[in-house]
């Protein structure tokens, strides 16, 4: 086949939209699938890459060198573990101490969270997550104080009855008084409010789950209901100068040399990392993507089926034209290249739509999710190919059936 020259490509191109122009309709129907499809990857390809964004923001609060020790981590239902991981020993204070006095980490703290009322002034909260920690609570969650102070080493010591709230319970319980120095009862247990903490963003936590308040861990310990085998964690931060992997593999050594494990004894705890973290999101978005990239395949499958029929429509419908064509000396290779641009145009121009649908759809569930990320230019770029491609794939063989026409029949067709 000859390949057409750009003056011949761009009349074919106008022939396409005057096409379009003569069956707008039927046009518009045919490019509703190929639009569909798109859309739907578009949106759902903008979301993800929002919702990654906001995961490396979340992890950049932390730093992506933090890594936590667990008792029994991503094993399921922490009530119903299996028999191994059910004898586990407990993390405690000591361990967290041994772990905090190696060279290669900078901070190492133990922490749990619970589930308590909050009570002030008359008002009490529904459930709320309250965290038992010290004061490298901010160097690991990020956030500030918006006032007040975080506790004395006295205090921690003590498990003195002292509470740091967030902006938000300190506007829900005190309104527009100072909540500084002001009484509180957390899980029935009268406190003290000592600071407000403003915390970061982070759309990964459930309403109602939000961090609520934060208490010195001994405090938690000793006057509300712990779960000791499943609430605890130990996070831990290297030293810069020291690797992820350098400081995993001393915490490793340290825990087994004070649980005197012998060299075939398997880890009684385990390890979790941000990469580790990051890695189970993308195995979810990723299945969670794929499930929606099929689905947008068969929507896609769907309008390149219908480009396919309105082209053969069309081909039949102007059968006479393209007689006339072949009599002024338009060759198979002309014809065959006209009806494959009509369709590609028509298929690029559902495409285009499809994008700024997608997109406009994909902002919109970035707003309502409250994140913030750019457009996948990348996923842009792929969907304008996918649409010309289906138009030329799906276009073949109506094209090639107008370009087998017999002039001198198709002179005679009505």
């Amino acid at each position: 086949m000859r390949i057409p020259t750009l003056d011949q490509f761009r009349e074919n191109v106008g022939i396409a939209f005057d096409a379009m122009r003569v069956s707008k309709l039927r046009s518009g129907l045919t490019m509703l699938g190929v639009i569909i499809g798109v859309a739907t990857v578009m949106t759902m390809g903008t979301i993800v890459n929002g919702v990654q964004t906001e995961i490396l923001h979340t992890i950049e609060i932390a730093g992506p060198t933090t890594f936590y020790v667990l008792r029994a981590g991503q094993q399921g239902d922490p009530n119903n573990l299996p028999p191994g991981l059910r004898n586990r020993p407990n993390l405690d204070e000591a361990l967290a101490e041994r772990i905090a006095a190696l060279p290669s980490i900078a901070y190492a703290g133990i922490w749990t969270q619970l589930s308590v009322r909050l009570e002030a002034q008359g008002v009490r909260t529904q459930p709320v997550v309250v965290g038992g920690a010290d004061n490298g609570f901010p160097i690991i969650q990020g956030g500030d104080l918006a006032a007040g102070r975080w506790f004395t080493r006295s205090e921690l010591h003590a498990g003195s009855a002292v509470v740091v709230i967030s902006a938000d319970q300190a506007r829900f319980l005190y309104h527009d008084l100072t909540a500084i120095g002001r009484d509180i009862r957390v899980g029935g247990v009268s406190a003290q409010v000592i600071g407000v903490w403003q915390p970061p963003d982070n759309i990964f936590a459930p309403p109602g789950q939000e961090l609520a308040a934060i208490v010195p861990f001994r405090f938690a310990e000793h006057a509300l209901p712990l779960d000791r085998p499943n609430a605890l964690m130990i996070p831990v931060k290297p030293v810069s100068t020291a690797s992820v992997a350098d400081a995993e593999a001393d915490v490793t050594i340290a825990i087994r040399e004070l649980r005197h494990l012998r060299p075939g004894d398997s880890n009684n705890f385990d390890l979790i990392t941000q990469d580790q973290i990051l890695a189970s999101f993308n195995s979810i978005s990723g299945a969670f993507f794929l499930v929606m990239m099929v689905l947008a395949s068969v929507a896609l499958m769907v309008g390149g089926i219908g480009v396919m029929a309105v082209m053969m429509v069309s081909v039949t419908a102007r059968t006479r034209e393209i007689g006339i064509r072949k009599a002024l000396g338009a060759t198979r290779g002309d014809i065959l290249s006209q009806f494959l641009v009509e369709a590609a145009t028509l298929t690029l121009i559902g495409g285009l739509v499809g994008i700024l649908f997608g997109l406009g759809a994909g902002r919109l569930g970035m707003m309502l999710m409250k994140i913030q990320g750019d457009p996948p230019i990348g996923l842009t770029a792929a969907a304008v190919g996918v649409s010309v491609g289906i138009g030329l794939v799906f276009g073949v063989l109506p094209a090639l059936k107008a370009a087998k026409l017999d002039p001198i029949q198709a002179l005679r067709y009505e």
